[in-house]
């Protein structure tokens, strides 16, 4: 019982440190990521679709995204939804394909984006612990219902306080990282 509970809350945390990595791929370092586009949806024949889902985005510089529609009749309607989209990019079109230079950030921005990212990290290692909680008060249920011993119960949430520090760990080490990148010129 307390395994399972434990394997649980891993597989719970695992999905909000996921989370996090996938959400601040998201946010614009001032290098070129085809993830910064992840969020921008297209006005597909009524459907809105993933920019990466009709056309191939390809990164030939640095500071440059190129997006390369396979049907070219949505060239304006993929740049109206970069447009739109708060990503806060310009894109230019050449009639086959659509270039997105990507402007070095100012130091304003950069820490913007920092806070950002530091929020979206808060938000998840409170996931993290409201997962442990929710364990945690399963575990002693059990305990309190003979379903285990008290010293399994005990134990189950030693592992799932060490469970739950590691996990926090990486959320740390995944914003420092994404700092990192956001703050090199």
């Amino acid at each position: 019982m307390i395994k399972e509970l434990l394997a649980d809350a891993d597989e719970r945390m695992g999905k909000a440190v996921a989370s996090l990595r996938h959400n601040l791929q998201g946010l614009r370092a001032g290098r070129a990521n085809p993830g910064i586009l992840e969020k921008v949806r297209v006005d597909y024949y009524g459907t809105p679709t993933p920019i990466n889902q009709l056309a191939t985005i390809s990164v030939p510089e640095a500071r440059l995204l190129v997006i390369q529609p396979w049907d070219k009749s949505v060239i304006g309607t993929v740049e109206k939804a970069i447009l739109k989209s708060d990503i806060g990019l310009t894109p230019s079109s050449d009639g086959t394909v659509i270039r997105l230079p990507i402007p070095q950030l100012t130091e304003q921005r950069r820490q913007e984006l920092v806070r950002t990212a530091r929020r979206m990290g808060e938000e998840e290692r409170v996931a993290i612990r409201n997962i442990r909680r929710e364990i945690r008060e399963m575990m002693e249920e059990a305990a309190k219902e003979g379903e285990v011993s008290e010293d399994e119960a005990r134990r189950g949430q030693e592992d799932l306080q060490k469970l739950t520090d590691r996990m926090i760990e990486q959320v740390g080490q995944i914003l420092d990282a994404k700092d990192r990148e956001i703050m090199e010129v």
